[in-house]
């Protein structure tokens, strides 16, 4: 300190009064751990050898799936192998015969507004959105349309004109329809199999990208790649077999339950039956998440006053594996629940942004529908549609806080769901076994755990005098049953 500026001065300088002072310290802080929601309020299964075994009814009826798209080069194009994932390509297991139909597949655009297809009109080309949102319309007992639900990317419609019975093309009268599901978003089936026209409109809500698979063209490619001595219903299904399996099955496609119901006044004959179990159960396996964390002996040793270096340590790798947990529970694409929503739960705003009528659709898809996740900002855009319509959504108390509800709902923040391109998606799910819900898994037990499903393990010391401990936390999440969880897909975020 100069000369000049001690004359100034009467007391003692902070800077050497801070020589013996004792400074105020907080622990270390981490601004990535969120409310993590989904981990909080789902029910936790304790899994005893690693794997949880979903068993189940047999399942008669041909589930559909999303038909992806190969994006990698400049051109996208159908990812072949999931061509099968629609009913009426179901039988065609053969890689090449699925190659050289992808590659016959014709991409056209429709503007806003256009009709892709008109009630009435008979199917030549099965219809595979890439991009956009088509919704359907049936014509109204009292004149008007009645909309029927919406469609969006990698679903389809217009494959019925497919199924036959002995030859191609001849429209053979069935006698009544089978039990047929009802496809993601729409009220009806918009494919039935036994009729030869359309039922509804199909109107491109948004501008639309789709690929065209023209009936004449699988014919002639499965002509000339089966064997003289096969038949056609060797790769297609017959009408008859479609109708056959929903006769078989009851509304949710599992297999019937043989029983009479009604008045004993004639003495029919009761009928035997049994319930069928699924051979072949979806199993699965606790994933891990893991990490080494080292600390130098010294750091250990010395550097522990007032905080213990290797607890916080150990509480920071913590969080950050809690947080990985939840984001795989959300995204992995073997168990995550983006990756595992049945075809036909999967619903699309009609509009861009969450509406009460979107969320009233998504809940009605189940029954006991208990919880709603949606990023923060998705949220935020549902709140302002309802401010729109003067609506003033619910609030109910959950461990002693209020939280935003629709239909005496909550919707919990879950910042795992991603958003992309100003596009998000919302998650409602019933849960828990007595429900047959979504269930959260894990094994207690762990040695050296420190919580549940968490181990912290003493590795050694190297001779660099460096501690290691082996950090580890297994967990997964299963669905019991197809309807207990839901998406609404292609949420804008951004229209005010």
């Amino acid at each position: 300190m100069s000369d000049n500026l001690f004359n100034k001065i009467t007391s003692l300088p902070k800077e050497q009064a801070r020589t013996l002072a004792t400074t105020t310290k907080t622990r270390p802080q981490m601004e990535s751990i969120s409310s993590r929601n989904l981990i909080k309020h789902l029910p936790w299964v304790n899994v005893s050898g690693g794997y949880y075994r979903v068993n189940r009814r047999l399942v008669l009826e041909i589930r559909p799936g999303l038909v992806t798209f190969d994006t990698k080069e400049n051109e996208p194009k159908i990812y072949a192998p999931t061509l099968n994932q629609m009913p009426s390509l179901s039988k065609i297991k053969q890689d090449e015969l699925l190659e050289q139909l992808a590659g016959v597949a014709e991409r056209e655009v429709f503007e806003k507004d256009t009709h892709i297809v008109n009630h009435g009109t008979k199917p030549k080309q099965i219809y595979i959105i890439y991009s956009g949102k088509v919704s359907f319309f049936e014509p109204g007992v009292f004149g008007d349309d009645n909309a029927t639900g919406t469609m969006g990317p990698q679903q389809y419609f217009g494959g019925f004109g497919l199924h036959y019975d002995e030859e191609f093309g001849v429209e053979d009268e069935l006698t009544g329809p089978p039990t047929l599901p009802t496809l993601p978003g729409l009220s009806k089936p918009p494919d039935p199999p036994f009729l030869h026209h359309y039922l509804y409109n199909a109107v491109a809500r948004t501008k639309v990208e789709v690929f065209k698979l023209e009936y004449d063209k699988v014919i002639d490619i499965i002509n000339n790649f089966k064997k003289e001595s096969e038949k056609l219903d060797k790769y297609l299904l017959t009408k008859k077999e479609v109708v056959a399996l929903g006769n078989r099955s009851n509304r949710k496609g599992e297999s019937m339950v043989q029983l009479f119901s009604g008045f004993h006044d004639e003495e029919p004959s009761i009928p035997s039956t049994f319930v069928a179990y699924d051979s072949n159960p979806r199993e699965y396996e606790l994933s891990s998440g893991q990490t080494i964390l080292k600390i130098h002996s010294k750091v250990a040793d010395l550097y522990n006053s007032p905080y213990n270096q290797t607890e916080e340590q150990v509480r920071l790798t913590v969080e950050e594996l809690r947080e990985e947990q939840e984001n795989e529970m959300i995204n992995n694409k073997h168990f995550g629940l983006l990756h595992n929503v049945d075809y036909r739960q999967r619903i699309q705003t009609r509009t861009g942004p969450p509406t009460p009528d979107d969320m009233d659709e998504l809940i009605s898809k189940r029954r006991k529908t208990q919880y709603i996740f949606a990023p923060s900002k998705a949220i935020a855009a549902f709140t302002r549609e309802c401010t729109k319509r003067g609506i003033y959504p619910d609030t109910v108390e959950i461990d002693g806080r209020q939280v935003i509800a629709w239909r005496g709902i909550p919707i919990f923040t879950c910042n795992k769901i991603p958003i992309v391109d100003g596009l998000t998606s919302i998650i409602a799910m019933r849960t828990g076994e007595e429900n047959q819900g979504v269930v959260g898994l894990y094994q207690m037990g762990l040695p050296d755990e420190i919580e549940a499903s968490m181990s912290v393990r003493f590795m050694g010391i190297d001779e660099k005098a460096i501690i290691s401990y082996l950090i580890t936390n297994y967990f997964s999440v299963a669905v019991l049953v197809p309807d207990a969880l839901g998406v609404l897909e292609n949420v804008e975020v951004g229209i005010y």
